[in-house]
């Protein structure tokens, strides 16, 4: 039994319920294509390969990775960085194909493996294992402690529920925190346009580091206009000037953004 190497941030789940659990959740069907991110020791793989699922799986842990194909036959696994493949060659998936993502995500690469999941071509779901704070924060509401701009970059592209929580002793080792399990669902038609995403990104982390700040007051501060000009934009995209970045849902930061453009501000500067 290889074991788990704290750098990698690996916690293993061998609770048969639980894995069960969370293969319903990803909700394949005989022949569905499902990419693994993380497969770890092999338990979840073989719960969606007695589904049906058709699984390939990237692992980034070269002794673990021999493990997971001889434990599952049938499996396609990939050594490698997740971060760093594209998924759906290593998947293996045909033009149009759909797509299931799924993976215990470590916490470290939690924000980066999302966009990724949520870039073109989008997936049909995906189902994550994450720390339960993040799970907190992908499915907030505008307004609650939890809301930031990781749930607005994530909202606007896809519909998130959190399902349930895992506590930390299901886990070995056992990790610090509880974790929870998330769908994330893709829009048909993201609230913003793909292209637009990483401005959109871009203003929302921005004003968010003004988060104690009223709207006038943050983007002032972040285009260099005058509160007359600013004022005028936040009229257009149906924003109180008085209120803060927290309570604006994630459909009024895409009316900002648009509401910016028209107003003259250019994508390709630096807010």
């Amino acid at each position: 039994m290889v074991r788990a190497k704290k750098r990698l941030g690996q916690h293993f789940l061998h609770h048969r319920a639980i894995l069960e659990r969370i293969a319903n959740a990803l909700g394949p069907v005989p022949g569905d294509l499902v990419l693994e991110i993380g497969p770890g020791q092999g338990a979840f793989t073989e719960v969606l390969v007695r589904m049906g699922a058709r699984v390939s799986a990237i692992e980034l842990d070269r002794e673990l990775a021999p493990l997971v194909a001889q434990r599952v036959p049938g499996v396609r696994v990939i050594t490698g960085d997740a971060l760093a493949l594209d998924w759906r060659a290593v998947a293996g998936a045909g033009p149009g194909e759909a797509l299931l993502v799924t993976g215990n995500i470590p916490y470290q690469i939690t924000s980066p493996l999302l966009a990724k999941a949520l870039g073109p071509p989008l997936p049909r779901r995906i189902v994550f294992l994450v720390q339960e704070e993040v799970a907190d924060r992908l499915s907030a509401d505008a307004g609650s402690a939890d809301y930031g701009a990781l749930t607005v970059g994530v909202q606007v592209a896809a519909r998130v529920e959190k399902l349930f929580r895992v506590p930390a002793g299901a886990f070995h080792p056992r990790p610090k925190v509880d974790s929870a399990v998330v769908r994330i669902t893709p829009r048909e038609t993201p609230l913003v346009p793909l292209p637009q995403a990483p401005v959109l990104r871009k203003l929302v982390v921005g004003l968010f580091g003004f988060r104690r700040k009223q709207l006038l007051r943050g983007m002032r501060e972040l285009t260099g206009w005058t509160a007359e000009r600013v004022a005028g934009v936040l009229e257009q995209a149906g924003l109180d000037p008085a209120s803060r970045p927290e309570t604006v849902a994630p459909q009024a930061f895409v009316r900002l953004l648009g509401a910016l453009i028209d107003a003259g501000w250019s994508p390709g500067l630096v807010l």
